[in-house]
Protein backbone atom coordinates (compact mmCIF):
# COMPACT_ATOMS: atom_id res chain seq x y z
CA UNK A 1 0.00 0.00 0.00
CA UNK A 2 1.17 3.55 -0.68
CA UNK A 3 0.23 6.77 1.23
CA UNK A 4 2.19 9.79 -0.13
CA UNK A 5 2.36 11.76 2.74
CA UNK A 6 -0.06 11.85 5.61
CA UNK A 7 -1.90 14.07 4.90
CA UNK A 8 -1.42 18.39 5.65
CA UNK A 9 -0.89 19.50 9.10
CA UNK A 10 -1.81 22.48 9.57
CA UNK A 11 0.68 24.68 12.31
CA UNK A 12 1.90 28.00 13.56
CA UNK A 13 4.80 29.52 11.07
CA UNK A 14 8.34 28.07 12.03
CA UNK A 15 11.04 30.40 13.37
CA UNK A 16 13.63 31.14 10.56
CA UNK A 17 11.17 31.11 8.04
CA UNK A 18 11.06 34.38 7.33
CA UNK A 19 13.76 34.39 4.63
CA UNK A 20 11.71 32.23 2.50
CA UNK A 21 8.36 33.76 2.99
CA UNK A 22 6.69 36.87 3.46
CA UNK A 23 2.61 36.06 3.71
CA UNK A 24 0.26 36.98 0.67
CA UNK A 25 3.63 37.76 -1.95
CA UNK A 26 5.70 36.13 -3.99
CA UNK A 27 9.44 37.39 -3.34
CA UNK A 28 10.96 34.57 -3.72
CA UNK A 29 12.64 34.49 -7.79
CA UNK A 30 12.57 30.83 -7.70
CA UNK A 31 10.79 27.25 -7.19
CA UNK A 32 14.09 25.97 -5.77
CA UNK A 33 15.07 28.99 -2.95
CA UNK A 34 11.59 28.11 -1.49
CA UNK A 35 12.83 24.98 -0.37
CA UNK A 36 15.06 25.43 2.22
CA UNK A 37 18.36 23.32 2.66
CA UNK A 38 16.59 20.94 5.53
CA UNK A 39 13.57 20.12 3.41
CA UNK A 40 15.86 19.18 0.34
CA UNK A 41 17.64 16.81 2.32
CA UNK A 42 14.44 15.26 4.00
CA UNK A 43 13.08 14.93 0.72
CA UNK A 44 16.41 13.33 -0.87
CA UNK A 45 16.43 10.72 1.60
CA UNK A 46 12.80 10.12 1.52
CA UNK A 47 13.10 9.44 -2.11
CA UNK A 48 16.16 7.41 -2.04
CA UNK A 49 14.10 5.08 0.87
CA UNK A 50 10.96 4.55 -0.76
CA UNK A 51 13.22 4.09 -3.79
CA UNK A 52 15.17 1.43 -2.68
CA UNK A 53 12.19 -0.28 -0.99
CA UNK A 54 10.21 -0.96 -4.65
CA UNK A 55 13.68 -2.05 -5.75
CA UNK A 56 13.76 -4.86 -3.25
CA UNK A 57 10.20 -5.81 -3.98
CA UNK A 58 10.98 -6.08 -7.20
CA UNK A 59 14.43 -8.01 -6.89
CA UNK A 60 13.22 -10.38 -5.07
CA UNK A 61 14.03 -14.03 -5.68
CA UNK A 62 17.45 -12.82 -7.27
CA UNK A 63 18.49 -10.50 -10.18
CA UNK A 64 22.03 -9.72 -11.90
CA UNK A 65 24.13 -6.23 -10.86
CA UNK A 66 22.23 -4.78 -14.24
CA UNK A 67 18.97 -5.39 -13.65
CA UNK A 68 18.86 -4.27 -9.69
CA UNK A 69 20.40 -1.06 -11.40
CA UNK A 70 17.29 -0.91 -13.65
CA UNK A 71 15.15 -1.59 -11.06
CA UNK A 72 16.75 1.30 -8.68
CA UNK A 73 16.83 3.70 -11.47
CA UNK A 74 12.63 2.90 -12.58
CA UNK A 75 11.92 3.17 -8.82
CA UNK A 76 13.95 6.47 -8.50
CA UNK A 77 11.86 7.95 -11.67
CA UNK A 78 8.37 6.20 -10.93
CA UNK A 79 7.55 6.07 -6.92
CA UNK A 80 10.17 8.46 -6.15
CA UNK A 81 9.28 11.30 -8.95
CA UNK A 82 5.16 10.61 -8.05
CA UNK A 83 6.22 11.10 -4.21
CA UNK A 84 8.40 14.19 -4.30
CA UNK A 85 6.19 16.08 -6.64
CA UNK A 86 2.85 15.15 -4.54
CA UNK A 87 4.34 16.55 -1.89
CA UNK A 88 6.06 19.72 -3.26
CA UNK A 89 2.77 20.00 -5.08
CA UNK A 90 1.27 20.93 -1.48
CA UNK A 91 3.96 22.86 -0.47
CA UNK A 92 3.81 25.34 -3.54
CA UNK A 93 -0.34 25.34 -3.86
CA UNK A 94 0.01 26.38 -0.33
CA UNK A 95 2.70 29.01 -0.07
CA UNK A 96 0.51 30.52 -2.96
CA UNK A 97 -2.13 31.69 -0.33
CA UNK A 98 0.65 33.02 1.89
CA UNK A 99 1.43 30.29 3.90
CA UNK A 100 4.76 28.72 4.76
CA UNK A 101 4.72 24.92 4.28
CA UNK A 102 7.65 22.11 4.61
CA UNK A 103 7.72 17.98 4.04
CA UNK A 104 9.49 16.81 6.98
CA UNK A 105 10.51 13.24 6.66
CA UNK A 106 9.44 10.39 9.19
CA UNK A 107 12.66 8.47 10.05
CA UNK A 108 10.23 5.63 11.92
CA UNK A 109 8.22 4.91 8.78
CA UNK A 110 10.80 5.33 6.39
CA UNK A 111 12.70 2.44 8.51
CA UNK A 112 9.23 0.29 8.39
CA UNK A 113 8.56 0.83 4.48
CA UNK A 114 12.08 -0.42 3.53
CA UNK A 115 12.16 -3.42 6.08
CA UNK A 116 8.76 -4.48 5.35
CA UNK A 117 9.74 -4.58 1.72
CA UNK A 118 13.06 -6.27 2.34
CA UNK A 119 11.49 -9.25 4.73
CA UNK A 120 8.00 -9.56 3.73
CA UNK A 121 7.71 -8.09 0.17
CA UNK A 122 5.08 -5.60 1.01
CA UNK A 123 5.68 -1.85 0.31
CA UNK A 124 3.60 0.63 3.21
CA UNK A 125 5.44 3.90 2.70
CA UNK A 126 4.50 6.87 4.41
CA UNK A 127 7.73 9.27 4.20
CA UNK A 128 6.28 11.93 5.87
CA UNK A 129 4.14 14.63 5.72
CA UNK A 130 3.40 18.20 4.45
CA UNK A 131 3.21 20.73 6.98
CA UNK A 132 1.30 24.01 6.13
CA UNK A 133 1.65 26.79 8.89
CA UNK A 134 -1.39 28.94 9.40
CA UNK A 135 -5.08 29.04 9.48
CA UNK A 136 -5.84 27.95 6.09
CA UNK A 137 -9.82 28.19 4.83
CA UNK A 138 -11.68 25.18 4.30
CA UNK A 139 -11.44 26.34 0.45
CA UNK A 140 -8.16 26.66 0.90
CA UNK A 141 -7.17 23.99 2.50
CA UNK A 142 -9.50 21.70 0.13
CA UNK A 143 -7.45 23.20 -2.89
CA UNK A 144 -4.32 22.74 -1.53
CA UNK A 145 -5.59 19.20 -0.68
CA UNK A 146 -6.19 18.85 -4.18
CA UNK A 147 -3.25 19.97 -5.74
CA UNK A 148 -1.47 16.45 -4.51
CA UNK A 149 -3.90 14.15 -6.29
CA UNK A 150 -4.09 16.01 -9.60
CA UNK A 151 -0.28 16.38 -9.64
CA UNK A 152 -0.31 12.66 -10.47
CA UNK A 153 -2.85 12.30 -12.65
CA UNK A 154 -1.01 14.46 -14.54
CA UNK A 155 1.91 12.33 -14.20
CA UNK A 156 0.02 9.62 -15.84
CA UNK A 157 -0.41 11.47 -19.14
CA UNK A 158 3.61 10.95 -19.98
CA UNK A 159 3.69 7.78 -18.52
CA UNK A 160 0.78 5.99 -19.77
CA UNK A 161 2.22 7.57 -23.52
CA UNK A 162 5.36 5.67 -22.60
CA UNK A 163 3.55 2.62 -22.22
CA UNK A 164 1.33 2.84 -25.14
CA UNK A 165 4.08 4.14 -27.90
CA UNK A 166 8.12 3.62 -25.90
CA UNK A 167 8.12 -0.41 -26.39
CA UNK A 168 10.89 -2.48 -25.06
CA UNK A 169 11.95 -1.09 -21.51
CA UNK A 170 9.99 2.25 -21.91
CA UNK A 171 6.64 0.76 -22.24
CA UNK A 172 7.77 -1.19 -18.55
CA UNK A 173 8.86 2.24 -17.15
CA UNK A 174 5.42 3.56 -18.53
CA UNK A 175 3.31 1.17 -17.01
CA UNK A 176 5.04 1.40 -13.34
CA UNK A 177 4.65 4.79 -13.49
CA UNK A 178 1.45 5.04 -14.31
CA UNK A 179 0.18 2.32 -11.72
CA UNK A 180 2.02 4.41 -8.81
CA UNK A 181 0.85 7.36 -9.72
CA UNK A 182 -2.64 6.33 -10.21
CA UNK A 183 -2.42 4.28 -6.75
CA UNK A 184 -0.80 7.33 -4.97
CA UNK A 185 -3.86 9.03 -6.40
CA UNK A 186 -6.48 6.85 -5.52
CA UNK A 187 -5.14 6.03 -2.02
CA UNK A 188 -4.70 9.83 -1.72
CA UNK A 189 -8.40 10.58 -2.18
CA UNK A 190 -9.79 8.55 0.00
CA UNK A 191 -12.03 10.81 2.29
CA UNK A 192 -11.00 9.42 5.43
CA UNK A 193 -8.49 10.08 8.33
CA UNK A 194 -5.95 12.64 7.40
CA UNK A 195 -6.12 11.74 3.41
CA UNK A 196 -6.52 14.56 1.10
CA UNK A 197 -10.00 13.26 0.26
CA UNK A 198 -11.20 14.06 3.31
CA UNK A 199 -10.48 18.14 2.96
CA UNK A 200 -11.37 17.87 -0.93
CA UNK A 201 -14.58 16.36 -0.08
CA UNK A 202 -15.82 19.22 3.05
CA UNK A 203 -14.54 21.71 0.48
CA UNK A 204 -16.73 20.07 -3.13
CA UNK A 205 -17.85 17.82 -3.67
CA UNK A 206 -18.54 17.54 -7.00
CA UNK A 207 -14.58 18.18 -7.31
CA UNK A 208 -13.98 15.40 -5.20
CA UNK A 209 -15.85 12.90 -7.42
CA UNK A 210 -13.97 13.89 -10.61
CA UNK A 211 -10.78 12.99 -8.93
CA UNK A 212 -12.10 10.28 -7.37
CA UNK A 213 -13.35 8.79 -10.91
CA UNK A 214 -10.40 9.67 -12.93
CA UNK A 215 -7.73 8.45 -10.26
CA UNK A 216 -10.02 4.93 -9.73
CA UNK A 217 -10.62 4.92 -13.35
CA UNK A 218 -7.05 5.16 -14.42
CA UNK A 219 -5.92 2.70 -11.62
CA UNK A 220 -8.29 0.03 -13.18
CA UNK A 221 -7.07 0.48 -16.45
CA UNK A 222 -3.30 0.21 -15.25
CA UNK A 223 -4.17 -2.72 -13.36
CA UNK A 224 -6.08 -4.53 -16.59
Amino acid sequence: MIESGRGINLMARPPGSEGYYDAGTNLVPNMLERIPPRERRDLLIAWLAISIAFTLIYVRGGIDVMGLVFFFVMSLVTVGVAFVLHELAHKFAAMRYGYWAEFKKDNQMLLVAVVLAALVGVVFAAPGATYIYGNATRTENGRISAAGPITNLLLCIPFAALMLFGGGLLAVVGLVGLRINAMIATFNMLPISVLDGRKVLAWNPAIFAVLMAASAGLLVWSLI
